[in-house]
C-alpha cells in the first residue's frame, strides 16, 4: 500500500482490517480481490460498506483493504470499523453521522475460553445423582 489517501485501522473479534482510502471511482478490493469475491453474502457485503453508505460516500473512494485472522463475519466488521475510521480521517464533519451509526465503536465481544473441568466456556458437565 503507498503512503497517498486516508488510513485506518479496524477490528472485530480476531480479525485486524488495514484501509486505505484513495480519490476514486469507487472500487473495494479486499485482499488483492474484489470484495464480492472475498465476501460471497450481500449481508456481509452491505455490512462492509455501511459507512459508506452512511456518508454517502459511494464512488468518491477506491477502498484497497489488506485483512488477517478470523473468519468472514469478524472480517466485514473489522472491515467496516477501519472504514469509517479512514472515512472520519477524511472529512471529520461525518464523526456524528458514523458515531450514531454505531460504526466508530469497536465492538469488544469476543470468544470467552474454555475453562478447565467443563465442557465449554461455561457448560458444565451433566450432574449425575447416583
Amino acid at each position: 500500500m503507498d503512503r497517498t489517501g486516508f488510513y485506518g485501522t479496524g477490528r472485530r473479534k480476531s480479525s485486524i482490517a488495514r484501509v486505505l482510502l484513495v480519490p476514486g471511482a469507487g472500487q473495494v478490493v479486499v485482499n488483492g480481490k474484489p470484495l464480492e469475491q472475498m465476501l460471497p453474502r450481500l449481508t456481509l457485503q452491505a455490512q462492509a460498506q455501511a459507512p459508506l453508505a452512511v456518508t454517502g460516500a459511494q464512488g468518491k473512494y477506491n477502498v484497497m483493504v489488506k485483512v488477517l485472522g478470523g473468519g468472514i463475519s469478524g472480517q466485514a466488521g473489522a472491515i467496516a470499523h477501519g472504514l469509517a475510521r479512514a472515512l472520519l480521517q477524511a472529512n471529520p464533519e461525518h464523526k456524528s453521522l458514523l458515531r450514531k451509526a454505531g460504526l466508530l465503536t469497536r465492538d469488544p465481544r469476543v470468544k470467552e475460553r474454555k475453562k478447565y473441568g467443563l465442557k465449554g466456556a461455561r457448560r458444565a458437565p451433566q450432574y449425575t445423582k447416583r
